[in-house]
């Protein structure tokens, strides 16, 4: 038999093998309950309201001084950072000897319809920082945000500079508000009553914060289905599809004080880009930030363009200021991997110089 029919064969062959488990593997698919995540050990160390400050156990035998404080985006759950066993920044964080505190954000209550810009900037993550200092017994912390989690970070860092914060690192993070494509063309003040929409729901639902991401990629959703179901013989990448699954449909609705704040401070204003930002009386001005500082971004970003994220490191005070670019999409780069391979060392790496 030649060499180039022999290929083909085996090519065959693993074409057969694929389709039988597709099919097997796909009823199984249907009828799984949904993926377990968030896995590594932690203890809830306060809560109130929507927020949830969790303290991960350590894993390694010494620790670096300086604890991290992970800030989620206040649109989605912050599992993503801990997907799945080695698919997960704050499981790979523990291991390099970091100790770990996360926030993160369960669904506002119609009475928490009024929490504000404020609130979770003045409020929310100033308590975190204190109990993780009291938790840690430490008189300094570095904060690292994703997305909003990091937009919520520079306002308090540019807010706090008295405080104790000594490193901070921005992921996937929007600075300059005009540059958020087709999410600031579609809020545009001209067309979107923001304050109509505030004023008769309250808590901005889920099913609309939802369908404000997927309608900047329509056909995402129907390729990953696609996609899984092609590669449905492959039981890692069937695991890895599930977390994050259950994760984009697990987007968590807003309150509505903020959701109004956001847009028009932010959004439509521009003002944490222009320097005129004024938080609950309190100036929030990016070039107040002079604590060393990290922004990394992905090349592939849909919901947030380099254009939006790269004029921080211009805008802050800082001198001991770094940018990474790497390739993947604003979740890959966090969770994907990329992320294992590229993005967690190298922010492990920026993080330990800094945190002795």
């Amino acid at each position: 038999m030649s060499e180039t029919r022999a290929n083909v064969m085996d090519r065959a062959g693993k074409l057969v093998e694929r389709t039988i488990a597709r099919n097997l593997k796909g009823l199984d698919f249907l009828t799984m309950p949904p993926a377990k995540v968030g896995l590594t050990p932690k203890e809830v160390l306060y809560e109130r309201g929507t927020l949830r400050l969790y303290h991960y156990l350590p894993q390694a035998d010494e620790l670096y001084r300086v604890p991290i404080l992970l800030v989620m985006a206040t649109t989605n759950k912050a599992y993503v950072f801990d997907l799945a066993p080695g698919q997960s920044m704050v499981e790979y964080l523990l291991k390099e000897g970091f100790d770990v505190y996360v926030i993160d954000w369960e669904p506002p209550l119609p009475e928490e319809r009024g929490l504000s810009l404020a609130d979770y900037t003045q409020d929310f993550i100033p308590t975190c920082v204190q109990m993780v200092i009291d938790d840690s017994g430490e008189p300094d912390l570095s904060i690292v945000g994703y997305c909003m989690g990091g937009v919520l970070s520079l306002i308090y860092a540019a807010s706090h500079t008295d405080g104790p914060l000594k490193n901070l690192a921005c992921l996937t993070t929007p600075v300059n508000w005009a540059e958020m494509g087709l999410t600031r063309i579609w809020s545009d003040e001209k067309h979107f009553d923001v304050d109509r929409l505030v004023d008769t729901l309250g808590v901005i639902p889920q099913d609309f914060v939802q369908a404000s991401f997927e309608m900047l990629r329509p056909a995402q959703k129907s390729a990953s289905q696609i996609r899984v179901w092609e590669k449905m013989w492959d039981d890692e990448f069937v695991k890895s599809y599930r977390a994050f699954d259950r994760w984009g449909n697990e987007t968590l609705p807003l309150a509505g004080e903020y959701f109004r704040d956001t847009t028009k401070e932010l959004m439509w204003a521009n003002k944490l880009y222009k320097g005129n930002l004024v938080v609950n009386g309190k100036s929030a001005k990016l070039s107040d930030i002079t604590v060393p500082i990290m922004a990394a971004m992905a090349e592939h970003d849909h919901i947030v363009a380099y254009d939006a994220s790269k004029p921080l490191l211009e805008l802050v005070g800082s001198e001991d200021k770094e940018e990474i670019v790497l390739k993947g999409g604003h979740v890959s780069l966090i969770a994907g991997p990329n992320a294992v391979r590229r993005m967690w060392p190298k922010l492990a790496e920026w993080l330990g110089e800094r945190s002795v």
